[in-house]
């Protein structure tokens, strides 16, 4: 009898996160990230840097959907094509299908196949060159604003881990470059598996914070985050199923200001 009711309490307080994800009236973040003094709207021009095709909807669909619902300019830029298993290109075609459903427009996707930036536990990426990409890219977008990883990646892949080192390379190292730069927060393993009841403690998290410095972003769309992740069939298996379904990236994202 006590499990039942465990079970059921648990039930219950999913379906309630999920209404307030659905039906969200107000988060801490809903009126200023990205926004000017004032709560003004300033359409920015930002760059989502990732490792693999298939992160942006794995891991950063709450900040894409947040970014394209209110009129940003999104830019993705994907270091590799995913290419571990030989899939590299279609791997690169199905991230082009996701970034549609995600309303990113194509022209928009750059997915690179740098020698020396290739997919693969172990195979550790060298974070001057990163820097130096993203730099580029930066300069011929007119990026104002760069996201990506933290230094654990969500999962502690080196690439993740690799691609926040870069850009943080590029902070330090390059005093002409006037961007905001964030990162995605990574959580602990309960956490991160308790889909969309995480967002109560995000919330929680990012008010205790220092003013500005953090930003929770629910997802308003999460079926979408589904769907998107859907169209990189051959990654479509039944553990990222279950995944995409639990993981509270689907439903949150946590943004943390990388400070120079």
């Amino acid at each position: 009898m006590a499990w039942f009711m465990i079970i059921v309490s648990g039930m219950l307080v999913w379906l309630a996160s999920l209404c307030k994800i659905l039906h969200a009236s107000w988060s801490p973040s809903k009126a200023t990230f990205l926004n000017s003094t004032g709560g003004a709207l300033h359409r920015k021009n930002v760059l989502l840097v990732i490792s693999h095709p298939d992160d942006e909807s794995m891991f950063f669909s709450p900040t894409i959907n947040y970014l394209t619902s209110r009129g940003h300019n999104l830019h993705i830029l994907c270091l590799s094509t995913g290419n571990a298993d030989g899939m590299g290109n279609i791997r690169k075609e199905e991230l082009y299908l996701a970034s549609a459903i995600l309303k990113v427009p194509l022209q928009q996707v750059k997915i690179l196949d740098h020698t020396d930036l290739q997919d693969g536990f172990g195979k550790v990426w060298n974070c001057n060159l990163v820097a130096r990409i993203i730099e580029e890219e930066i300069h011929t977008r007119e990026i104002e604003v760069v996201i990506t990883f933290d230094n654990y990646g969500v999962s502690g892949h080196c690439n993740h881990c690799d691609v926040n080192r870069g850009v943080r390379r590029l902070l330090h190292d390059t005093s002409q470059i006037n961007v905001e730069a964030w990162e995605l927060v990574s959580t602990n393993i309960l956490r991160k598996y308790s889909g969309p009841v995480d967002i109560w403690l995000s919330i929680l998290y990012a008010m205790h914070y220092p003013n500005g410095q953090l930003h929770c972003l629910l997802n308003e769309h999460p079926r979408k985050s589904y769907v998107a992740m859907a169209q990189h069939t051959s990654q479509w298996v039944w553990f990222r199923k279950l995944f995409v379904s639990f993981s509270s990236y689907t439903y949150v994202n946590t943004l943390r200001k990388i400070n120079k």
